[in-house]
């Protein structure tokens, strides 16, 4: 087996690159450190252990000999390792020094590089490194060097005298002194200078000031530092998206929590994933088998959630089974799993509810002619196993021949262990279905909730209100992308940037 040696980048979990994604997804172990982010081990196997052994500043840490020696040990057993860093790992990352223990140890290891910091960072706060004809020349530096050295190795007062752009990485506890030595090496003390703390992270902060006045905005770490004309640049966009620093909990099932929340993250959001809901198969999957077996049978096949589709069609041989039987999808997403299997919805509500649905179902009725009036109308339903009876009772009190047959069961997850900390930092929490609510408070409590509590629509939202909860922000299009439409609606009419601390106020630039 290998050992891995990954740059994650600097924290956004798109810039990791597709080669560091494809040995996460067959990881036995993944040894992290504090840059990593949530969603970039979610890549890794659930069951991949992971292995914290981050360095915090004034916290406890891990030595570098017993990160080396943990790399050899699992290397040595046979285990297909990743080590998990921050930007690239032969950038400031003590990569070579993992590389060489591995090598000496005879253990086999491959290097995966990762977008460095230097150069990402400065980009999501708008900042290019280099421009044609004020900055063509970029150097990169480390403002944490050995502390067994009695001196530091890099000559700042040359690095004054060279010009350019200055690239200063992990530099935050030391800001004063380097901006002490760098004008006292000559360079002029009005130089534009900023500090952008957890870069290309949701919570990204930008200070912007000089040379002279950076350290009195009190940079702190992970930061990183730029010094020179280009840090007058402020080309943003990352920081300027919709959702930008909002801390959103998702309390989806996967595979579904993983599409909301990247859609959330494309938004500037960071999304925190709590499914708070699970499918299993069916107690009697014969019956689901038989039913689709007779399908052919049916007038109209009825679909409440993709992933009834997703168990039905296990059992269908291909869409032609389906014969003259016309189909129904409650909502878009449901539609969209049906295409997934060549099949086009002949009905589609106004509304994403069942009793829209109902509605439609009961119009497309009346319009037959009047040779199919004394004909029973028989519809097949395959859902949860446990779900509201408005559609099925609601046809066959209109005097259709209903069959509801169980696709799947929903059930409720193992508590998460991290769900009381990724709480308290959250914001937002998002319902798409009354179970999700009633899961979450079960397990959770009320008290758990974040300030603002989203739904997906009506049915959600008053299952929150029989729990005495009260709901913030209802997603008049019943869809993932109307409830999260209707959350940055929710925070445009009440934001300002006194309320997101994501957002800098003018008084951080000095």
């Amino acid at each position: 087996m290998t050992v891995y040696l990954v740059g994650a980048g600097p924290g956004d979990p798109g810039l990791c690159t597709l080669r560091g994604a494809e040995v996460l997804a067959s990881a036995d172990v993944v040894v992290y450190d504090r840059l990593s982010t949530t969603a970039l081990l979610d890549l890794a196997p659930s069951t991949a252990e992971r292995i914290s052994v981050g360095k915090q500043p004034g916290g406890p840490r891990t030595s570098q000999s017993d990160i080396n020696a943990l790399l050899v040990a699992r290397g040595k057993a046979g285990q297909q390792v990743v080590r998990l860093k921050g930007g690239d790992p032969f950038v400031f990352a003590r990569g070579g020094e993992e590389a060489a223990a591995l090598h000496a140890a005879g253990v086999s290891f491959e290097v995966v590089p990762g977008v460095t910091s230097a150069v990402a960072v400065p980009a999501y706060a708008g900042i290019p490194v280099t421009m044609r004809y004020s900055s063509t020349s970029v150097t990169v530096v480390t403002g944490h060097e050995d502390p067994t050295r009695e001196q530091g190795s890099v000559n700042w007062q040359a690095l004054a005298a060279l010009g350019g752009t200055v690239v200063v990485l992990m530099g935050a506890a030391r800001c004063e002194a380097i901006c002490e030595e760098l004008i006292a090496g000559g360079m002029d003390p009005k130089t534009p200078a900023a500090s952008i703390q957890w870069g290309t992270r949701p919570n990204q902060r930008t200070l912007r000031g000089t040379l002279g006045t950076l350290a009195n905005l009190n940079p702190q770490p992970p930061s990183t530092i730029v010094i020179g004309e280009v840090a007058a640049s402020d080309l943003g966009w990352f920081e300027s998206r919709p959702l930008f620093g909002r801390r959103i909990v998702v309390t989806r099932a996967q595979p579904h929590t993983r599409a909301m929340a990247d859609a959330l993250r494309a938004r500037g959001a960071e999304a925190i994933e709590l499914a708070c809901i699970a499918f299993e198969p069916p107690t009697q999957p014969a019956r689901l088998a038989q039913a689709a077996a007779d399908v052919g049978s049916y007038d109209w096949v009825v679909f409440t959630s993709p992933r009834a589709v997703e168990r039905f069609f296990v059992y269908l041989h291909d869409a032609r089974s389906l014969g003259e039987a016309k189909v129904a999808a409650i909502g878009p997403s449901t539609a969209d799993a049906l295409a997934q299997h060549n099949v086009v919805a002949d009905l589609l509500p106004t509304q994403y509810v069942a009793e829209s649905l109902l509605e439609a179902l009961l119009e497309q009725s009346e319009a037959v002619g009047q040779a199919e009036v004394d004909k029973a109308t028989r519809v097949l339903i395959p859902r949860a196993e446990t779900a509201r009876d408005v559609l099925p009772d609601g046809l066959a009190a209109a005097g259709w021949e209903v069959d509801v047959v169980s696709a799947y069961r929903t059930v409720v997850p193992a508590p998460h262990s991290d769900a009381v900390a990724l709480l308290a930092e959250a914001e937002v929490v998002a319902f798409t279905s009354s179970s999700t609510v009633n899961n979450f408070l079960d397990t959770y409590g009320v008290e758990a909730l974040p300030e603002v509590v989203a739904v997906i629509g009506p049915v959600t939202a008053a299952a929150l209100r029989e729990r005495g909860v009260d709901v913030a922000v209802e997603a008049q299009v019943y869809t993932t992308e109307g409830l999260i439409a209707a959350i940055e609606h929710y925070f445009a009419l009440h934001t300002n940037v006194n309320n997101n601390p994501n957002i800098n106020p003018n008084s951080n630039t000095l």
